[in-house]
């Protein structure tokens, strides 16, 4: 009898456990990236910056679309803009903008799906409850004079990835003018050389909030204007060793300006906008 009891016993605890594991694995908020091997396989040998982690207000996404991890966001919950995103470079198979913008259901409820939903399929079955307290919504952009900048570029995706960047939590209030056109021939020069001399492309495509301009809606502040947008890339051969790297930057105004850095010059840069050491953006800033 004790014998059969034990059993029953260890058998329940076994099941809680792996069903906490599973639970865990399918979180799309996640504590640290290195908490799901599917999300930490988007930063380059493992290693995640140290960029924005000790800041108040940020939380950690493993961005999930038809139940699977396209790229991770680190995200701020009081400006409701990224502060980066992290993702491997794909060539693009087709396919057209998404017309849905979607949400992240756990920064609205923690107990929510892990999968990210289209806004608008959340307010109709959620009535009454706000969706915006932790992030932007598709409303907040309207009529702003700002475009729904990508940090992680759609551009740089195969459908079903492509998809998976349209998502709030992955744009930013971006100049029309540079997102556009310097931006937009700047991404497309990446996607040229990563299909040219890459096995595989690693990028972190970040934000540099701003101190106080913002998108006001009904007299609340609600979305950070950012006075940066920034980008880093490491480009490996087929055994991940590195071949080269690059980063820019770009004054998020009319000024349609990019400017190319080195991934050195890039942590200097980022380090003036940091109370905390900014560190490698990759392993060893991909340096053979």
């Amino acid at each position: 009898m004790y014998s059969v009891c034990c059993t029953m016993q260890i058998s329940f605890i076994l099941c809680v456990l792996i069903g906490t594991f599973v639970y865990r694995a399918q979180s799309e908020v996640v504590e640290h990236f290195w908490d799901s091997p599917d999300c930490l396989k988007f930063f380059y040998n493992h290693n995640v910056p140290e960029l924005g982690s000790t800041q108040a207000d940020v939380v950690r996404l493993c961005q999930r679309f038809f139940n699977t991890y396209h790229f991770a966001t680190l995200y701020n919950t009081y400006y409701h803009i990224a502060l980066y995103s992290a993702y491997i470079f794909e060539p693009s198979n087709g396919g057209g903008r998404d017309k849905n913008w979607y949400l992240e259901p756990q920064l609205i409820n923690e107990t929510w799906s892990g999968e990210m939903t289209d806004g608008y399929k959340l307010r109709r079955e959620n009535p009454g409850i706000y969706l915006g307290e932790r992030q932007a919504l598709d409303e907040d952009y309207t009529n702003s004079g700002f475009d729904r900048g990508h940090l992680n570029p759609n551009g740089h995706h195969a459908v079903p990835g492509r998809n998976s960047t349209f998502t709030l939590t992955n744009v930013v209030p971006q100049n029309p003018k540079l997102n556009q056109n310097a931006w937009r021939l700047h991404e497309s020069k990446m996607t040229n050389m990563f299909k040219a001399d890459c096995h595989q492309a690693y990028v972190l495509v970040g934000a540099i909030p701003s101190l106080n301009n913002w998108i006001i809606k009904n007299n609340v502040n609600r979305v950070n204007i950012p006075e940066y947008i920034w980008n880093a890339y490491c480009c490996v051969d087929q055994n991940g060793q590195p071949i080269y790297s690059g980063a820019a930057t770009a004054v998020n105004t009319e000024l349609n300006v990019v400017v190319e850095h080195t991934l050195d010059e890039m942590v200097d840069f980022l380090q003036q906008y940091s109370n905390t050491p900014v560190g490698e953006l990759f392993s060893g800033q991909c340096k053979g």
